[in-house]
């Protein structure tokens, strides 16, 4: 299987420009502009006027770059529209429209039909249900129709208001644009203040901080298996007999959540530094800077002469960097996991990590442009429990597994929708995680609240090296096996 690219590293994040939200609407309402505008633009005074009306939306695009509005807080939008429209009045309704065609041809046939057809072979017709999975969407990408709407409404309509006024030697009333803004700030404030209250609670304390310190390494290797994007209801619903096997000959985490915001890169970066966005530096799947800030676990196994290795896609080395091995994204659904677990079979048997882990991105690219609450995707869980169960066996015959210690997991599910995960709507909270080895309490069921972040402290203690820097998770000493009872 090849890896990912240079080019293909490069394409991910400019594609990120379009697909994380926050950057998409400055582009789109300057695109959209530019498009409508087009056949003025060769006037130089034409020009100038667009980008002097410009300057005074630029306040607005940064208030909706700094909240998020997350979930219901979406509904919300409306109201400093619905004021716009009350004070001018002054709508150019082709535009609008211009507009609206434009975004739900970006998101519905290029995105949901072009991108997927030719990245991972969606049907032509994908388009027959993307559109439904865009209208209900609420994650935190482009494709978010309820949250970017009534945004780039907005700011078009008051960016042609000025734009107009320019052009015809008008005065503007500044007055009233800034408290409008202001207005749109103590809003958003007041918002997010009072309603977005359902972050997971962090934990305050260093792992190292918590009693429990690594000592001898308990396990000789350790194996974690992350399908990414599997919602665990339906988890339990598909057909997977033999991760159902795992669960009733080991540990199984009932609540286990994911972090906030529930995007791939962030999850990773925080599922192997112990930590979170605050301190990793991760925020969304689009890096401004390259590198997580804090130590990995990948680092903390070096200071003990040991090797961990992350077999994932493109989006993971801007934070992991050098300790990831990429493959390529764009290859089929229904080969990329298939290709992805032959390539783990390589670099286990070549290069015999202590830590391996691996990303399986199926059922994540159909929940995208299938929707979670198909049977494709149910498909596409059973296919990975029959990866997971030929990797394990194959494991075995290499005789890999005598000390070895399994998890299986997932960085976050998938809300209805575009499989969408960001803002822990439902389905994307809490995410199925196993454990299994020789070391690991058989037949348990934990139903206690836990962290993703716990997953960086425990490989700590299995595998004898200090904790990451940062690392907060609490060590996951209820699936381990006290020696005595050996």
């Amino acid at each position: 299987m090849k890896s990912a690219s240079k080019f293909e590293k490069m394409a991910a994040r400019c594609w990120n420009l379009l697909n994380e939200g926050k950057p998409f609407t400055p582009i789109f309402v300057f695109g959209t502009m530019i498009l409508f505008h087009a056949a003025m633009l060769g006037s130089a005074n034409v020009v100038m006027d667009l980008l002097l009306a410009f300057i005074y939306v630029i306040p607005l695009l940064i208030i909706y770059f700094i909240f998020d509005f997350p979930l219901f807080l979406r509904n919300y939008l409306w109201i400093p529209f619905m004021v716009y429209l009350i004070i001018w009045n002054d709508i150019n309704i082709s535009l609008l429209l211009f507009s609206i065609g434009l975004y739900f041809f970006f998101t519905v046939f290029f995105w949901g039909t072009l991108y997927y057809h030719l990245r991972i072979g969606t049907s032509w017709l994908n388009f027959t249900r993307f559109w439904k999975l865009v209208l209900k969407n609420s994650d935190s990408t482009s494709g978010n129709a309820q949250e970017q709407l009534p945004k780039f409404l907005l700011i078009l309509s008051i960016w042609e208001m000025i734009f107009q006024a320019e052009r015809a030697n008008e005065a503007i009333n500044f007055v009233a644009l800034i408290l409008f803004y202001a207005f749109i700030l103590v809003f958003a404030y007041i918002l997010h203040r009072y309603l977005f209250d359902w972050k997971p609670k962090v934990y305050e304390t260093l792992s190292k901080d918590q009693g429990t310190q690594p000592g001898e390494a308990i396990s000789d290797k350790v194996i974690v298996i992350v399908v990414d994007g599997m919602r665990k209801e339906r988890f339990y619903e598909a057909d997977t007999p033999f991760l159902d096997s795992l669960k009733e000959n080991g540990t199984e985490y009932m609540n286990m959540e994911t972090v906030y915001p529930a995007r791939t890169v962030v999850c990773f970066s925080s599922m192997f530094t112990g930590t979170y966005p605050f301190e990793h530096g991760m925020t969304s799947n689009m890096v401004w800077k390259l590198g997580i800030k804090v130590e990995s676990i990948f680092d903390s196994l070096r200071k003990v002469g040991k090797k961990g290795r992350l077999l994932g896609i493109a989006h993971l080395v801007d934070s992991m960097g050098d300790d990831v091995e990429t493959v390529t994204a764009v290859m089929h659904k229904d080969k990329a996991d298939p290709n992805i677990m032959e390539r783990a079979k390589k670099i286990m048997k070549e290069q015999d990590p202590d830590l391996f882990v691996v990303q399986m991105i199926g059922t994540d690219q159909v929940g995208h442009s299938q929707g979670v609450l198909y049977d494709e995707y149910l498909q596409k869980i059973h296919e990975a429990d029959v990866l997971i169960e030929d990797f394990v066996s194959w494991l075995k015959k290499e005789g890999k597994m005598e000390n070895t210690t399994l998890f299986i997991c997932a960085d976050h599910g998938q809300a209805d929708g575009i499989g969408g995960h960001g803002h822990l709507d439902e389905g994307e909270r809490f995410v199925p995680f196993i454990v299994h080895g020789p070391h690991i309490e058989k037949g348990k069921k934990i139903e206690e609240k836990h962290s993703l972040v716990s997953l960086a402290p425990t490989l700590s203690y299995l595998l004898g090296a200090p904790f990451p820097s940062h690392s907060r998770g609490r060590v996951l000493l209820d699936a381990i096996r006290k020696k005595e009872e050996e």
